[in-house]
Parts: structure tokens; C-alpha cells; sequence
């Protein structure tokens, strides 16, 4: 099974430290604060962080009053600036393909991810993995990118305009056919796992989660005139899906 490590390429990892270093991003202007609200109390509890990159979010589950955070991500890079520039006394930075997670060997209050999904082959596997890892009371919270967009191919351009580039709609190409897309972002041959809606809830159910809420990313009328360039496409449709998830009961 293949484990995407793209976050070491010296090209990707740059520019993608740019982009979160800059005050308006999709990541902190769109995806974190819905996430953030889907969060339960954090006060004391054990939280494990799939995917947990620089560290942004590790940090700020340690400011809400965590008792202990364990960060874990496959990137080197990712997890030498987290280390460096979002530690505390209560978290705990481990270099770990999230297809391993059985290895850890503890279990958590909370499991968390952000927006990294998208690069595992086996969703199924991975959700068996996170429920076995989680206590009878514990909530699962995550982002993915949302199937609308991932179902883009990289053949045509992501929305039809008028002449003058205005985004008219977001297009569609091969929404119901699943498996690894490659893209030309960032780097040449970018690659992303494309499922529907239904497959990520089925998943979930399959691996014994009860969907406590699903939402759809958002964002302001303001802030999509103030920034047309980055936001102006959000009308047309939800860049990211979001679950808050608990253990179904017997299961």
C-alpha cells in the first residue's frame, strides 16, 4: 500500500509554508474555524492528531486545556518546523504514516485530522484503525476535501468563465468514478484518492462510528468580494467536508 509523502518535496513543502504563513488562507480563513467549532471540551483530555503537519492545531489543543496531544505525521519537514515552532510541555511529535496507527499503542478522547484523508489509499482501513484507537466516550473530528472537488481530473480547467474569467460554475468530470487522481498543483503528478459523499459515511458506519454532525465548508459574502481571486469560487461550491463522529454504542 502506498504512503504519499509529498510534504517532503522541497517545492511542495515551501510553498506550502508560504501560503500558511500568509494571514488570509484557505486553512485558517475556512477550514480550521469550522473545524474548531466541531470540537468538544478539551479540558484534560487526550488528543490524538492524524496528519498534524507544523503543529498548528497540536498547539492550540494544548492552549484549549489538553492534557496531553500526540501529533503524528509522516513528513519530516512538517514535523521539524512543528517541533521548532509549536511545542509544549504535553505534546508529543511522532514521525508516523497514518496507515500505522495501530502502533501507538494507547488510546485517545479525541482523534482529529486536517485535511489529510485525502492521500490514503485504504479510507476503510484507516477508520477501523481510528475507532479501535478511541475510548467508549471519545469523538472522532476531521476535514477532507470535499468529493466535488476532489472529483476534478486536472484535464480541464476547474470552472467554466466568461471571457473576462469570471467563474460562472464549478465543473464535474467523472464524479462517480473512484480511485487516485493526479494533477498537475504545485508539483507535476500531484496525487489525491477520489470517493463519494456515500463512500465516506458508509465507511464510517462500516468501521462502527454514529455521525453526530457533517457540515460543508463556508465563507462570508464579505470575504469572498474582499478577496475574489482566492475565495471567489466558494459560491459555487463546498472546498471542504467535515464529521464529527461518536462510537456507536455496542460497537
Amino acid at each position: 500500500m502506498s504512503k504519499q509523502n509529498i510534504y517532503d518535496d522541497s517545492d511542495f513543502f515551501e510553498n506550502f509554508r508560504r501560503s500558511r504563513e500568509q494571514p488570509v488562507n484557505f486553512n485558517d480563513c475556512v477550514e480550521t474555524p469550522i473545524l474548531f467549532q466541531m470540537l468538544p471540551d478539551l479540558t484534560g483530555r487526550s488528543v490524538l492528531d492524524i496528519g498534524c503537519g507544523m503543529g498548528q492545531h497540536a498547539k492550540q489543543y494544548s492552549d484549549m486545556g489538553a492534557g496531553y496531544v500526540m501529533g503524528i505525521d509522516i513528513s519530516e519537514k512538517m514535523l521539524a518546523y512543528a517541533k521548532e515552532h509549536n511545542s509544549a510541555d504535553n505534546i508529543v511529535y511522532r514521525r508516523l504514516a497514518m496507515e500505522d496507527i495501530e502502533t501507538i499503542g494507547r488510546s485517545f478522547d479525541l482523534v482529529t485530522s486536517s485535511l489529510v484523508f485525502d492521500y490514503v489509499e485504504d479510507f476503510a482501513g484507516l477508520m477501523r484503525k481510528i475507532h479501535n484507537l478511541m475510548k467508549d466516550d471519545a469523538k472522532f473530528v476531521f476535514s477532507m476535501s470535499h468529493p466535488i472537488v476532489t472529483a476534478w481530473d486536472g484535464v480541464y480547467d476547474r470552472y467554466t468563465r466568461t471571457e473576462t474569467g469570471e467563474r460562472l460554475y464549478a465543473n464535474l468530470r467523472n464524479y462517480c468514478v473512484e480511485g487516485k487522481r493526479k494533477v498537475d498543483w504545485v508539483v507535476n503528478g500531484y496525487e489525491c484518492y477520489h470517493r463519494t459523499v456515500s463512500s465516506l459515511i458508509n465507511a464510517l458506519i462500516g468501521a462502527g462510528f454514529t455521525i453526530e454532525e457533517c457540515r460543508e465548508a463556508r465563507i462570508s459574502d464579505d470575504m469572498r468580494k474582499q478577496y475574489p481571486a482566492l475565495f471567489g469560487g466558494t459560491v459555487h461550491r463546498p472546498e471542504f467536508i467535515f464529521f464529527r463522529c461518536g462510537k456507536t454504542q455496542g460497537k
